[in-house]
């Protein structure tokens, strides 16, 4: 259990005061963008007189059940979205940043990233670089991220007539690790493409690592992207889409009040992306 309460809106019996608590939930402290993430929930809290709680894991069913927040902003893919729904209401809406949520009953709404063009903007890129062997090393398979992602390389390799060998396809959990066993799998396999596409920067850097031991050249012999943008990506020099994560934690905050103030919408905000062209592609 783990929860973090920033600010302090705390009345003179000590507790916290519902109507000026939002709570931001998150499941997987390996993605640095997070950071950046609370960064534009906090600012857009606090200039609006509210306080903050930071809470993952199995703590977040139970700050959900409480009756001290005036809202939630998730950002935990292992929530079923039955749990997102009951939980909901017209006095503890929810903001959802990870996933659109089918239920026109439902007191939700969804600030996500628009994933699809922007990918398919990469993989024309590459195309155009004469790039026509693809592999793919992707993320949870349930996320939306990944779907999107995935969507985006199969629909814009067809629009060029060019097919994907399945076997190119690499079940990853966004984490570095899992990019580097893909890798090497591809490397023991004697099956590397001409281009890796990664659904994040993380899994892209791991595979590079693991063609950097085997002496296999990046961009040279193996093209990598990566998605999000990461503070390593930069360091690394990956080719790479660029999420506004501040941005995205402060809208996702600003639509949440706006919600508690009885005047938001329930169509699902989405955010635009760029890709972001380094040296690894």
């Amino acid at each position: 259990m783990f929860g973090i309460r920033l600010h302090g809106n705390v009345g003179k019996s000590g507790e916290i005061g519902k109507n000026k608590t939002v709570i931001f939930i998150f499941s997987d402290f390996d993605r640095d963008f997070y950071l950046k993430i609370i960064e534009g929930i906090s600012d857009c809290l606090t200039e609006n007189g509210y306080d903050l709680i930071i809470c993952t894991n199995k703590s977040s069913a139970n700050f959900m059940r409480s009756n001290f927040a005036s809202g939630v902003i998730s950002l935990d893919g292992s929530m079923p979205d039955e749990l997102l729904v009951s939980a909901a209401k017209a006095n503890f809406p929810i903001v959802v940043m990870d996933r659109i949520i089918e239920n026109e009953h439902a007191h939700t709404k969804s600030v996500i990233v628009d994933n699809y063009p922007v990918m398919c903007e990469m993989v024309q890129g590459l195309v155009d670089k004469g790039f026509r062997r693809f592999g793919y090393i992707g993320g949870l398979a349930f996320t939306l991220d990944n779907k999107e992602r995935f969507a985006g390389l199969i629909d814009t390799l067809a629009k060029n007539g060019i097919p994907f060998d399945q076997k190119l396809y690499f079940h990853g959990n966004y984490r570095e690790n899992s990019g580097y066993q893909a890798a090497k799998i591809m490397i023991l396999s004697n099956d590397v493409p001409e281009v890796v596409v990664c659904a994040n920067d993380n899994m892209a850097i791991g595979a590079i690592k693991a063609f950097e031991e085997y002496n296999i050249r990046v961009p040279e012999d193996v093209a990598v992207t990566g998605f999000d943008d990461s503070d390593m990506a930069a360091v690394a020099g990956l080719t790479t889409i660029s999420i506004p994560r501040y941005e995205s934690g402060y809208i996702a905050a600003k639509e949440l009040l706006a919600m508690i103030n009885g005047t938001g919408g329930k169509e699902p905000f989405k955010l635009s992306a760029s890709v972001k062209w380094r040296g690894t592609a």
